[in-house]
């Protein structure tokens, strides 16, 4: 075995320095927690009280808790319809910010990012304020189109999409700008070349353009999957699960559960449960995506 020179190991070591921080702090707030959460998934605890050691028994109740399996089915609904809506609309937004030029470039990327700029928490209000049924823009603008006013939040109907609708609005500057990132490092010789070869406009975004966005694309796709599952901020300001349970998803119901009701143990089986699914849904992703075409 040769040995490793003193150069490649003090890269090494230079590289992991780097790294050191980011490993710590991955091992502090992500792995560790996740540890800790099974190991309260295993007790009967209150958060008050001593645990006590229940085995798979939180596990033998969440297998027959319908109100779970209802909010797991509502997360799924949800990511269903907000994750390929989030990824065409930031990328044709970033398509057209790609295309603008001059002045104006400014100010409608400050538009895009604002709502993604100030946090989840007064996005959300603001959302609230516009979807308000009586004195709401929305439905100012629906009545000047004829359309009578509708109950967005209050309707058990129309409370989900329009949760989805606010946290479109509020997140899809950030992906809009890593979009446009992508696109501003493909070198433009290819474009000219196509051009030559008679492809120009939707042909060379199909030939050049969406090819060469493909691991931004896979990279956008898992993380606003895994936000989809973790989606609680923007439900529990608005709804806090209503109407009648109507937006009660899966990460919401863990957070009742565990400090609403002070079900830890229970709460901490929940929140396991939803990291293995989210876990699995990513490796499917990131297995599908990852093909070549």
């Amino acid at each position: 075995m040769s040995r490793i020179s003193a150069r490649t190991r003090n890269e090494w070591i230079t590289a992991y320095s780097f790294l050191l921080p980011n490993i710590i702090g991955l091992l502090i707030f992500v792995f560790i927690p996740i540890l800790y959460a099974f190991y309260v998934s295993l007790h009967d605890w209150n958060a008050l009280s001593p645990k006590v050691f229940s085995g798979l028994d939180n596990y033998k109740v969440l297998l027959k808790d319908d109100l779970w399996w209802a909010s797991v089915r509502k997360t799924l609904l949800f990511s269903v319809i907000y994750v390929p809506l989030l990824y065409v609309l930031a990328i044709i937004s970033a398509l057209l910010m790609n295309a603008l030029r001059g002045k104006v470039v400014g100010p409608v990327r400050t538009m895009f990012l604002m709502p993604f700029a100030i946090t989840s928490v007064i996005s959300a209000i603001i959302g609230m304020f516009m979807l308000d049924p009586r004195n709401g823009i929305i439905n100012h603008l629906l009545g000047l189109a004829g359309i009578g006013h509708q109950q967005f939040l209050g309707s058990t109907a129309q409370a989900m999409p329009s949760i989805i609708g606010v946290i479109l609005w509020i997140n899809i500057g950030y992906n809009m700008i890593i979009f446009l990132s992508a696109m501003k490092e493909i070198p433009r010789d290819y474009y000219e070349a196509a051009y030559i070869d008679g492809a120009a406009g939707w042909q060379s975004f199909l030939s050049i353009t969406f090819p060469l966005l493909k691991e931004t694309s896979t990279f956008i796709l898992i993380v606003t999957t895994i936000g989809s599952f973790q989606a609680l901020d923007q439900i529990l300001v608005m709804t806090k699960g209503g109407p009648a349970n109507a937006t009660e998803v899966s990460v919401l119901y863990v957070f009742k559960q565990g400090f609403e009701l002070l079900n830890m143990g229970y709460a901490s089986a929940l929140a396991f449960v939803l990291f293995l699914i989210i876990f699995c849904l990513s490796i499917i992703q990131l297995k599908f995506l990852s093909l070549k075409k």
